[in-house]
């Protein structure tokens, strides 16, 4: 049997026979914006992420759950730019990869808890190519072909204690035909654990900007400013709800309530393509990405060393220092809108993405690194300010990340001293998401629908025995689905099988 290796070593990435993980190169953080899908937040941001979009952290939201204030509510999300018509192989977690989330609660730029997914994927019947074979209704129904089940842990130093065992994972949104109740299903992937709660699947993409923000700016034309590029995209998100007190040190939320956040992915070292196309892995996990506050892979860390920080723990942050204070995007303003660079060094930009503020949410003997930093004593504001702290709504961002927070305008702004007493109202023109947010847990919205969402043109089937119509989407998704109806059609009893039945008495 042939096989082919594929090595990873932390630090060098040294890839053998290996080179098309590097064929997916981003354009630098400042350079043109080539296709739609290529710059958000963490979005492909780095050239290893880019060409294995599973393990790419678009997004990381840490805050004080508006509905519950002593409960804290973290969400990772993962896979940029998801098509809702993806079928019938729809977007999944990457199997055997670990997700996680790392909370450290003492300052010391090591997690000292770590909430941690690992999946694995089941077909009821490999011997088609459908995702269901008919309406779905429950996660356990036998039309739903394919599932991603989960095991989440909590990771407390050398203990390990499992919170979801053979978790199910909501199905993506096939479209109406296929699920003709999806809300249910995703309700359904919401787990109750110990004090709190937690959901893995497919979710509206909740960030929002403007992508050309990075065309240079716009190249200093604003006419079109505000368009959603990432409207109607979806994401793959991890959420978990706990109590406060479960991850402030010693327990205690009033005298410890601040606490650093950062999420990361860790593949096994050597992974392994057999001559029959058969996918396996060992070896050793090596971290393969990182996110804590947004944007700083995408806009602060240079081109060449943003597969390194996806690599870096956040301990050995001090290598990255030069890029925070004396950042590239200022000079960019400055040659495109004439607007001064701030003095450097910027330590108030030390402050926002290595240290946290002080008064707001630094914690007591910090060591700079990089993480999104939430104080749990401040409660949840009444009325959010997209602006977050710069509108003097101190639970906004950069105190944690709502998942309201516009933070393309925060730090545009930040970055061109408005900490300083330099105000300024730059901005990309999109102040919120395109589809409103969910009151409870996990917040985030229903992800698109696959026919519905396509701009396609639509028709409609009768149902067998005339029991109404299915209507169905002209495109790839549309006679996927209208296939899934069929075969279930035919298992149920339609014209052919009937026929068969007849011909056969006849006989």
């Amino acid at each position: 049997m042939m096989e082919r290796t594929y090595r990873f070593k932390r630090r060098g990435w040294r890839i053998i026979a290996a080179a098309s993980l590097a064929a997916g190169v981003v354009i630098g953080p400042l350079g043109g914006l080539g296709p739609v899908a290529s710059h958000a937040s963490s979005h492909r941001e780095a050239p290893l992420t880019a060409a294995d979009p599973q393990i790419d952290a678009t997004d990381l939201y840490a805050f004080v759950s508006p509905d519950n204030a002593k409960s804290v509510t973290l969400i990772s999300n993962w896979i940029p730019f998801e098509g809702s018509d993806a079928g019938p192989n729809f977007y999944t977690f990457a199997p055997g990869v670990r997700y996680d989330i790392n909370i450290d609660n003492n300052g010391d730029a090591k997690p000292d808890i770590i909430y941690r997914w690992v999946f694995r994927n089941q077909y009821k019947n490999p011997k088609t190519f459908l995702y269901n074979t008919g309406p779905v209704s429950s996660l356990t129904d036998a039309t739903l072909n394919f599932t991603q089940h989960y095991t989440l842990t909590e990771i407390r130093g050398t203990r390990t204690t499992t919170l979801v065992r053979d978790g199910i994972v909501a199905p993506s949104n096939v479209g109406a035909a296929s699920m003709p109740n999806y809300s249910s299903l995703w309700n359904q992937a919401i787990y109750t654990i110990s004090g709190g709660k937690t959901f893995a699947g497919p979710a509206d993409d909740p960030f929002f900007l403007d992508l050309r923000v990075f065309d240079l700016l716009y190249g200093a034309n604003l006419k079109e400013v505000g368009n959603d590029s990432l409207k109607g995209f979806n994401i793959h998100a991890l959420a978990i709800q706990v109590p406060t007190s479960a991850i402030a040190a010693s327990g205690d939320a009033t005298k410890n309530p601040i606490v650093g956040v950062w999420t990361t992915a860790e593949r096994q070292s050597v992974q392994i393509t057999s001559k029959t196309g058969n996918a396996s892995s060992n070896g050793t996990f090596v971290q393969v990405s990182r996110l804590g506050m947004p944007l700083v892979n995408e806009v602060v860390v240079p081109v060449g060393s943003k597969d390194y920080f996806n690599a870096s723990q956040p301990k050995d942050d001090a290598q990255f220092l030069g890029a925070v204070t004396d950042p590239e995007l200022p000079h960019l303003i400055n040659s495109v809108y004439k607007l001064p660079v701030p003095a450097t060094p910027r330590s108030d930009l030390v402050s926002v993405f290595l240290t946290g503020v002080k008064g707001l949410n630094q914690p007591a003997n910090v060591k700079p690194s990089e993480q999104l930093r939430l104080n749990t004593a401040i409660p949840p504001s009444a009325t959010p300010n997209r602006l977050g702290v710069l509108a003097n709504d101190n639970a906004g961002f950069p105190n944690g990340r709502r998942l309201t927070d516009d933070v393309v305008d925060v730090e545009l702004r930040v970055v061109e001293g408005a900490l300083t007493g330099s105000k300024n109202t730059l901005g990309d023109g999109v102040d919120a998401n395109d589809v409103p947010f969910q009151a409870s847990f996990p917040y985030l919205a229903l992800p698109h629908a696959g026919p519905a969402a396509s701009p396609v043109a639509t028709t409609t089937v009768k149902r067998v025995n005339n029991a109404g119509a299915w209507p169905v989407a002209t495109g790839i998704a549309g006679a996927v689905a209208l296939l899934a109806l069929l075969g279930w059609a035919l298992r149920r009893g339609g014209p052919g099988q009937s026929g068969k039945r007849r011909m056969n008495a006849a006989a």
